[in-house]
């Protein structure tokens, strides 16, 4: 991984266990340019890491991560439209690969969180195998706040997780969830005081494992509940792209940065008329 990256994200590997922070503690590991970059560097080092039997997937500081840091991307002059959505002939563009990489990767990932785990985070989060929470967690499917869908690769890890009208509840109104009711809902996998170290005592157990079985049961599981129907990663893309800059959604995100309620205009209705 180049310096910037490192400065973003940081991978340790030991004993068969590679543990992945996020170390951007100070913004609660919010997602910029240069963390989407990192975070896609380190996925690419795990797909290539042979020794590796499991993954620990962790923030430094008080939260998980807080999603998408949109103050950043404004500031920037970045294109979400092209730069994030853009898929270029692959299965997933690179916001989705944030997700999707982990439950894509050849061995197990465990989550730890704690704090917040919002929007981009929780998707993130979703895309572990398990996923520990601290008492303090609090989760959010929050794209709706910014006048979004959540779109990376929430269409991979929702469904096999919550019940169909929770998952609706979730995404369209962008409610927090405390840990207590995200453990109820399925979103976390256990409570525990020290999630860091509850991942990696569970990661330390898989690793001392058979490293064939242990990536033929991740093929196996990954098989058993992938999402049937069309390609839904394509989808997410194209709901989005419908979406990203349109007026409605610029006054999502003013009225969301301003703290004010937002006042938007109704779509004109579809005409039901035969002609």
């Amino acid at each position: 991984m180049s310096n910037s990256t490192q400065e973003r994200v940081q991978v340790g590997i030991e004993e068969h266990v590679a543990t992945v922070t996020l170390v951007r503690g100070a913004k609660h590991n919010g997602l910029d340019w240069a963390m989407f970059v990192a975070i896609d560097e380190a996925l690419a080092r795990l797909r290539d890491a042979d020794a590796v039997r499991a993954v620990v997937l962790c923030g430094e500081g008080p939260s998980f991560c807080a999603g998408l840091d949109f103050a950043s991307f404004m500031a920037d002059g970045r294109d979400l439209n092209g730069e994030l959505l853009e898929r270029n002939g692959a299965a997933a563009n690179l916001a989705q690969r944030m997700a999707c990489g982990w439950r894509d990767l050849d061995v197990p990932v465990i989550a730890a969180l704690q704090g917040v785990c919002f929007g981009g985070g929780c998707q993130i989060a979703l895309g572990a195998d398990v996923r520990f929470a601290a008492p303090d967690t609090r989760m959010s499917v929050m794209e709706i706040k910014y006048g979004l869908v959540p779109d990376m690769g929430i269409t991979r890890t929702l469904p096999s997780l919550v019940r169909s009208d929770h998952a609706r509840e979730l995404v369209h109104t962008g409610r927090v969830v405390e840990a207590p009711e995200a453990l109820a809902l399925g979103l976390v996998t256990r409570i525990v005081d020290d999630p860091r170290a509850a991942a990696r005592e569970l990661a330390g157990e898989i690793a001392a494992r058979s490293p064939q079985a242990i990536r033929a049961g991740k093929r196996m599981l990954n098989e058993i509940y992938a999402p049937p129907g069309p390609d839904t990663l394509a989808l997410e893309t194209e709901l989005q792209r419908q979406l990203l800059g349109t007026p409605n959604q610029a006054e999502a995100v003013q009225a969301a940065l301003g703290r004010r309620p937002a006042r938007f205009e109704d779509p004109q209705p579809a005409s039901t008329n035969a002609g």
